[in-house]
């Protein structure tokens, strides 16, 4: 299993795929470059020229190795997809980097997965006991498998027949030898937006891949969506029963780059609001607030704003250490957090700070931070947190710890602000939260966002969890397990 040792939820993946556009393979590094912080273990794109499918996939960042010209002269062709991954299921490995291409008795196909399939054990174990072969130990390889096995003639009905034996939060992007389709799963929890470069339809993850290559965002893709781009032609069918749309609520907090657009207000927006709301329920003295940089600086922003009272950096973040720090001794393991993040000393000391940050998740990264302003000379350190307590783990595609890990899980509020050595603890409500985001309070009979990190009301029960399959696929999986 793959050892969660972040302090941060972490997506999984960021899919991109442009057709009828010239030199499409370099315009969708781009894109993939816009949603790097959607995933940083490999990066692939697959092209099709017309006549044949081109595939290059790296371990890595896109900037590492989609930047020299002479790769694109690998990837000819009008039409591309590409993917960054970071991996919830499956082994990091060359293998498991997507897009996957399969040769199918219909024509090549090329598939793009955002999210995590909560009964993708259950069918893999079926289609292996039928025979089926896979390559690879990502549950994306079941969809492929499934759209290969349907016994339906063209390829759209062997799509949605793929599609309604799977369950989970997914966006898909595909690419035939004819269309460019995207799909988001019936609940929209992953999410998927269409966007337009002069007579070229776009498929991504967020705007601010489009905003990248100059592209017009048209418009999101609705939850339980296909849409098909063919002949320059954009089309739209809805196989699934109508459901109300239920997107991550953590796409609003952290996992949407600040500048992409999310129901036509920028995430920035949203993060900020979260701060205002975190001070109309929260207030305290003090004498001034501190973001944790950078995820926490639009609620700070809005914190500081909505009490009056003064915002500073006293917290400096070192962009230039990578997630490929060599850590070589113990002595050097021991720094932490102080690899990442400074105090500015002076700005500190002997002051009151309140400390903003967007989420607590095991509370380890929260403790060093408050350790370190502690020893700048804080007088006291007032712990703000702009959205609930996360007590429950994710099974559509986010990384984060098990439920045991999880800090508000086994501890009430005031055995937190023990553990992280805090003057007070305080968290926006989950009303709150709703707030901020829609100007409502929450429907608790069917609740507008994917909310189950604080509630434990999951949309779609995770099925492999429950019967489980995590145990199971250890033998399936050639001793690789589903994290």
């Amino acid at each position: 299993m793959k050892k969660f040792s972040s302090d941060k939820l972490r997506e999984e993946c960021g899919v991109f795929g442009i057709s009828n556009y010239e030199d499409a393979s370099a315009l969708v590094a781009l894109g993939l470059h816009a949603l790097q912080h959607r995933g940083q273990e490999g990066c692939g794109i697959v092209s099709f020229d017309g006549k044949n499918y081109h595939s290059e996939k790296r371990q890595g960042l896109v900037g590492d190795h989609f930047t020299d010209p002479k790769i694109f002269t690998k990837l000819p062709g009008n039409s591309a997809i590409g993917h960054n991954r970071y991996s919830t299921t499956g082994e990091t490995s060359l293998r498991n980097i997507q897009p996957f291409f399969a040769d199918l008795h219909i024509g090549g196909l090329s598939i793009a997965h955002n999210g995590n399939l909560t009964n993708a054990l259950l069918l893999r174990d079926n289609l292996v006991r039928e025979g089926a072969i896979f390559r690879t130990t990502s549950d994306t390889e079941t969809i492929v498998q499934l759209i290969a096995k349907s016994k339906r003639d063209k390829f759209l009905d062997k799509l949605i027949d793929a599609l309604f034996q799977i369950q989970g939060g997914y966006s898909l992007v595909l690419m035939t030898n004819k269309k460019l389709v995207g799909v988001r799963d019936p609940y929209g929890i992953r999410p998927l937006v269409v966007g337009k470069i002069n007579n070229s339809y776009i498929l991504a993850s967020e705007t601010c891949a489009l905003d990248i290559v100059g592209a017009n965002f048209v418009r999101e893709v609705e939850n339980g969506e296909i849409v098909i781009i063919e002949n320059q032609e954009l089309k739209s069918i809805k196989p699934f029963p109508k459901q109300k749309p239920r997107p991550c609520i953590f796409e609003y907090i952290y996992f949407a780059r600040p500048d992409s657009l999310i129901n036509n207000l920028c995430a920035y927006e949203y993060r900020k609001k979260l701060g205002v709301q975190l001070a109309e329920e929260t207030d305290i003295k003090a004498d001034f607030v501190v973001p944790v940089p950078d995820s926490g600086v639009p609620a700070a922003l809005g914190y500081a704003e909505k009490s009056e009272k003064r915002f500073e950096l006293g917290l400096i973040r070192n962009h230039y250490v990578g997630r490929t720090f060599i850590e070589p001794t113990q002595n050097i393991r021991s720094l932490g957090v102080k690899l990442k993040l400074s105090s500015t000393k002076t700005i500190v000391k002997n002051k009151s700070i309140i400390l903003i940050d967007d989420s607590l998740v095991r509370g380890t990264t929260c403790k060093k931070i408050v350790q370190m302003l502690y020893e700048s000379g804080a007088k006291e350190v007032h712990v703000r947190i702009a959205c609930p307590e996360i007590k429950y783990p994710d099974f559509y595609g986010v990384d984060m710890p098990t439920k045991e890990e999880l800090l508000a899980h086994k501890k009430n509020n005031q055995e937190m602000c023990d553990h992280i050595k805090a003057k007070s603890l305080k968290f926006l409500s989950l009303n709150g939260l709703y707030k901020a985001l829609t100007g409502e309070t929450r429907n608790s009979n069917y609740p507008q966002f994917s909310d189950h990190y604080f509630t434990g009301e999951y949309p779609i029960k995770p099925y492999d969890s429950l019967k489980g399959y995590k145990i199971k696929q250890l033998s399936l999986l050639s001793g690789k397990s589903n994290n």
